[in-house]
């Protein structure tokens, strides 16, 4: 059975360093996707995710254990967004996360896992930041509602309405190039 957040974090204040290993090992998906969404490359998802990390760690004093979640990826999209700015990077989001994905020594499958990589790398581009940050965090790594709008400062309801633009813009897209290759 796995320990809740605010245990972890109650056990990595008294000095355990298993317990935050442990909120490492949970929360990194989800950061590195709140970051790359923000970012766009994963190269530098990775160093945000872990500045963002070391960061939590330092400051782990300051948040209400039970909140964990959210802190942390308040911590990793603020750093990205100041990443981003810095060296602006282009607004494209590849999704080469999705190579950890592989079949088994099946070429095949890996081809078409890439085609499907790329066709929604070019779907999701024009998306806004926050709308491929929603759409990743609740369809990829599948948090809810309520938790995104708490993350993102948003109502739940523009939660709702922000996914359902967001999905709506990547099936046109999709719809779109399927009719141009028939």
């Amino acid at each position: 059975m796995h320990e809740a957040d605010h245990v972890l974090v109650e056990r990595a204040r008294a000095g355990d360093s298993e317990a935050f290993e442990g909120l490492v090992r949970r929360h990194l998906r989800a950061a590195h996707a709140v970051a790359l969404s923000v970012l766009g490359e994963p190269s530098d998802a990775e160093d945000v995710c872990q500045d963002a990390f070391v960061s939590a760690l330092e400051q782990l004093d300051t948040v209400q254990p039970e909140k964990f979640a959210p802190w942390l990826l308040r911590i990793v999209r603020n750093r990205a967004i100041s990443v981003h700015r810095q060296h602006q990077v282009r607004r494209a989001m590849p999704l080469e996360w999705a190579n950890g994905a592989r079949g088994r020594d099946d070429p095949a499958a890996d081809a078409d896992r890439s085609a499907l990589r790329d066709r929604l790398t070019k779907a999701m581009e024009p998306l806004s930041a926050k709308q491929r940050e929603v759409l990743l965090l609740h369809d990829l790594e599948g948090w809810k509602h309520r938790e995104i709008g708490e993350l993102l400062g948003m109502k739940e309801g523009t939660v709702r309405y922000t996914l359902f633009e967001a999905r709506r813009a990547v099936r046109a897209r999709l719809g779109a190039e399927s009719n141009k290759e028939t």
